[in-house]
C-alpha cells in the first residue's frame, strides 16, 4: 500500500496541503507540524495535487510493508 509521507525538516508548515486534502492532512495540535492521517485509503488524485503544489517538495508517497 502506498501512504503520503511528509518529510517535516523541509516542510515549512504552509497547511497548502491540509486546504487541498485535509481528509489526509492535519496540524498537529500540540507540535505545530503537518501529519498525515492513518487512513485505510488515500486519495490518490488529492494527494498527488497536494505533493505538486507544495512549495518545499516535502511530500510524497511511500510503499508500506505487507502489501504485495
Amino acid at each position: 500500500m502506498l501512504i503520503p509521507t511528509i518529510d517535516l525538516g523541509r516542510c515549512s508548515a504552509c497547511l497548502g496541503c491540509i486546504e487541498v486534502c485535509p481528509a489526509v492532512f492535519r496540524r498537529n495540535p500540540a507540535g505545530g507540524y503537518v501529519e498525515v492521517n492513518d487512513l485505510e485509503q488515500y486519495p490518490a488524485d488529492l494527494v498527488d495535487e497536494a505533493i505538486k503544489l507544495c512549495p518545499e517538495g516535502c511530500i510524497a508517497w511511500e510503499e508500506t510493508a505487507g502489501n504485495q
